[in-house]
C-alpha cells in the first residue's frame, strides 16, 4: 500500500508560501507533480511564489489558493477550487502552523484545529469511501511532538496533538474504508522565519529559555525537509512517524507502548 509514485499526482499543501511548505512544493513538482495548490494566508507571497514555480515547471504546474486554516469555509473552499482545477487530489500536506506562545489560542486553532480539518477534508475528497481513489495526507508535527521544551509549552502540546491525531487517523479502521495513508513528519530545528522569530513570539522570559532551547539543537535548511517528504510520500507506511533533523536523511519512528514506559 506504502508505494506511491508522485509522477502525474495532484497535491495540495497549506502554509505553502514559505520556508518549508514553498520546499515541499518545489520538491513535488520536481519529482512529477501533475498540479500543485499552494494555499496560504500571504496572497503577496503566495502569488509571487507561484509566479516563479511556473516559469520554472510550466503553466498551470502551481495555483495559488488563499486559505487561512482557521476560516472554515474558506479552507473548505480551497479544497473545492484545487479539486475543480486539477479533477483530483492525491496528497495532501497540511503544513500550516505557527509558533507563537503568546496568542496561544490562535496557535492550537492553526496547529490542531487547522490539521484535524485539513485532514478530514483530505478524507472527504481523495476516500474511496466518497468516491475518490485514496490518496496520501502527512501532517506536520515536529520534534517537539516528540519531546518537551520549556520556553514554548502550548507549542510542543499542539505538536504532540498532530501525532496523536495522525497516528489514529492512520490506523487500518480508516485505511480500510478510506485507501488514504495519514503520515506524519516531524522535522527538527529549521532556518525558516518560524524559528527564526520564534523567541520574539512567547511570553516574557519564555522567549530567552525557547531561543536557547531551540539553538542548542542540530540545524537544517528547509530543502532537507522536502527530500525527506518525498520519501514519506513514496514508501510511508500508513500510520507511520518520521523525524527529518539536523540535515540528514529522514528516519521512521517507533512510539514505544506506555507498559515499556513504567518507571521502576
Amino acid at each position: 500500500f506504502s508505494n506511491m509514485d508522485i509522477k502525474g499526482k495532484n497535491a495540495l499543501v497549506t502554509g505553502a508560501a514559505t520556508g518549508i511548505g514553498l520546499e515541499y512544493v518545489k520538491q513535488l513538482l520536481e519529482n512529477g507533480a501533475q498540479h500543485v495548490a499552494v494555499c496560504d494566508l500571504d496572497v503577496r507571497k503566495g502569488e509571487n511564489a507561484v509566479k516563479e514555480l511556473v516559469e520554472k515547471y510550466g503553466k498551470g504546474k502551481a495555483i495559488f489558493i488563499k486559505c487561512d486554516v482557521t476560516n472554515i469555509p474558506e479552507f473548505e473552499d480551497a479544497f473545492k477550487k484545487a479539486y475543480n482545477a486539477f479533477k483530483s487530489l492525491d496528497i495532501v500536506i497540511n503544513n500550516a502552523g505557527i509558533l507563537n506562545d503568546e496568542k496561544w489560542e490562535l496557535q492550537i486553532a492553526i496547529n490542531v484545529n487547522g490539521v484535524v480539518r485539513g485532514t478530514l477534508l483530505g478524507l472527504e475528497y481523495m476516500g474511496k469511501d466518497k468516491g475518490g481513489k485514496g490518496g496520501v495526507i502527512v501532517n506536520i508535527a515536529s520534534i517537539l511532538g516528540l519531546q518537551n521544551m520549556a520556553g514554548c509549552p502550548v507549542y510542543v502540546g499542539t505538536k504532540h496533538a498532530v501525532v496523536g491525531i495522525s497516528r489514529s487517523f492512520g490506523m487500518p479502521f480508516h485505511f480500510d474504508r478510506t485507501g488514504v495513508r495519514v503520515l506524519t513528519m516531524c522535522p527538527g530545528v529549521t532556518d525558516t522565519p518560524l524559528i527564526s522569530e520564534a523567541h520574539h513570539r512567547q511570553p516574557g522570559e519564555w522567549g530567552e529559555e525557547c531561543g536557547r532551547e531551540l539553538d542548542s539543537l542540530p540545524k537544517q535548511p528547509p530543502e532537507n525537509v522536502a527530500k525527506g517528504m518525498m520519501h514519506m510520500i513514496k514508501k510511508g507506511a500508513n500510520g507511520s512517524v518520521w523525524v527529518c533533523e539536523g540535515n540528514k536523511p529522514v528516519y521512521e519512528v517507533a512510539i514505544p507502548d506506555r507498559l515499556t514506559l513504567r518507571v521502576e
